[in-house]
């Protein structure tokens, strides 16, 4: 079960608006002892919105979708979720009576358009202004402000998502190499991904400016698999006659 993020609206695509969610949903999963597996931006296109949705649906993905759940003609999502799963738009009695409590008369007839959801859909509680976002499955809507989504992701995780919690990140394990290029040591990383499958390798190569090679070479994992792929990954690098040194193991346990 993998852990994505749509971003969605046109204002971040064009620059007008910088995107908060990616790091803060990377922060909030990691508190948790959870990671992000990937990440999408969409504009505010009623046809690519349904398409993408109607692909995650199909998956078994938790999917938290930031964005475009409000009323007015730019806000597609609500309308492209009931597309992608074949369902109408059905009022939500919770959502309707959490913008009534808000808003009393004044709920109608606009605001209460906020708690027309794919039928079927779940709410998801705003603790900040009480206009719901929903969830279908494991698939999570909520608004782009951020103070009121991110407490929204939060929600979902500890309420839906208990199950999934680890006391710690995937233990890591990296050397900092220099002089290498990574065609240099493009073997050895072969035989690592070959060999510890259920690791992850990964290289970052760096450009210091003054033309010296250094690459980041780290494989994450269980402790003991890490240390044993890390361990022959050194060995094999010293017999080419490269120098590296050791970058600090992390992460540190998760406290929160």
């Amino acid at each position: 079960m993998a852990i994505g993020i749509l971003v969605i609206g046109d204002e971040i695509l064009s620059g007008k608006r910088q995107d908060k969610h990616f790091a803060k949903a990377i922060e909030i999963l990691g508190a948790r002892g959870l990671e992000l597996d990937w990440a999408e931006y969409l504009g505010d296109d009623p046809a690519r919105i349904t398409a993408t949705l109607r692909r995650t649906f199909a998956t078994q993905d938790i999917v938290f979708s930031f964005g475009g759940i409000g009323a007015t003609p730019d806000d597609h999502t609500r309308q492209c979720a009931a597309a992608a799963l074949g369902r109408p738009l059905a009022r939500h009695p919770e959502a309707v009576k959490e913008i009534e409590a808000r808003f009393g008369e004044a709920a109608y007839p606009k605001r209460v358009l906020m708690a027309e959801f794919p039928e079927g859909a779940e709410i998801v509680p705003n603790p900040v202004n009480r206009i719901a976002g929903f969830s279908v499955g494991t698939h999570y809507f909520m608004p782009g402000f951020p103070e009121m989504a991110w407490a929204m992701m939060a929600w979902a995780l500890d309420t839906k998502h208990r199950a999934l919690f680890r006391d710690r990140l995937p233990f890591e394990d990296a050397i900092i190499v220099t002089g290498a290029g990574e065609s240099d040591l493009l073997e050895i990383m072969n035989a690592v991904v070959r060999d510890y499958p259920d690791c992850k390798l990964s290289s970052l190569p760096t450009w210091s400016g003054t033309g010296a090679r250094v690459i980041e070479l780290a494989v994450r994992g269980e402790r003991e698999r890490v240390l044993v792929a890390m361990r022959w990954a050194r060995e094999e690098i010293a017999k080419l006659g490269y120098a590296f040194t050791d970058r600090p193991a992390r992460p540190a346990p998760v406290t929160s």
